[in-house]
């Protein structure tokens, strides 16, 4: 389904750490209804200011027209998304690319594997997954302590986090949290040296390992193919073909 540009309202924006935000916009289409893994092109800012770029942010969660995204203040887009209040409006184009394939989870043991701001669209899958009947093992990676975590506590079976500095949870990697061999599935979302580690960890068990891509986009409909990335296949644009792919596909 094609996406759509609208200019949409915001409902509310917290702060759920220092440059943690969560937006949430008023989404009315029910033609084009957001699923887990795909996302939106933000913008808050005209066409002839700066930067010269939409913003594009998964989605965090979904439910009757209220549209929520969790994102990272990092940078001069977000910034600027980042002083949206409740009655401003923003254009938002979307919901793009291909997300995760909930029906094809049915009857698998799973686990949902997050690092850092890369947890953002695993709310929505976790939902999703939970709603099909399905509740999957969350594990989580943080640097210091975790944030917009107590949520999937109700729509996961276990739920688990690690920290870098060892102020909460495990001190160690998320990798150290769950066996690969206890699922038939791993869908995972963070950093690139965390989703290969998982994957390798994966593949160790013969068990196959879905992840979801992060690139720079122009266009977020393919057409520019400034968001290539590399796959055994050749190559692909991030946001027309994926953000998921098939572990063994991109690593």
């Amino acid at each position: 389904m094609s996406a759509v540009c609208c200019e949409c309202r915001v409902l509310s924006q917290e702060v759920l750490a220092q440059d943690i935000r969560l937006l949430a916009v008023e989404w009315t289409d029910t033609a084009h209804l957001p699923h887990a893994g795909q996302f939106y092109m933000l913008r808050s800012w005209g066409a002839d200011e700066a930067p010269f770029l939409s913003r594009p942010i998964s989605v965090h969660a979904y439910e009757n027209g209220r549209l929520e995204f969790l994102y990272q203040v990092k940078g001069q887009g977000t910034e600027k998304l980042a002083r949206l209040t409740a009655g401003d409006t923003l254009k938002l184009t979307g919901p793009a690319g291909n997300g995760f394939d909930v029906a094809a989870c049915a009857g698998k043991k799973i686990a949902v594997v997050g690092g850092g701001i890369g947890t953002a669209p695993l709310y929505q899958l976790c939902r999703e997954l939970a709603k099909a009947g399905n509740k999957a093992d969350f594990f989580a990676g943080y640097r210091d302590l975790p944030y917009a975590l107590e949520p999937f506590e109700a729509v996961c079976g276990k739920v688990a986090f690690s920290t870098d500095s060892g102020k909460a949870g495990h001190h160690g990697f998320v990798t150290d949290l769950f066996e690969a061999g206890d699922y038939d599935l791993i869908l995972t979302c963070g950093p690139e040296i965390m989703m290969k580690n998982v994957a390798k960890k994966a593949a160790a068990a013969g068990v196959e390992c879905l992840v979801s891509l992060e690139k720079k986009m122009a266009c977020g409909i393919g057409a520019c193919l400034g968001c290539t990335c590399h796959t055994k296949e050749g190559p692909k644009s991030v946001c027309k073909n994926g953000p998921v792919f098939n572990a063994k596909e991109v690593f």
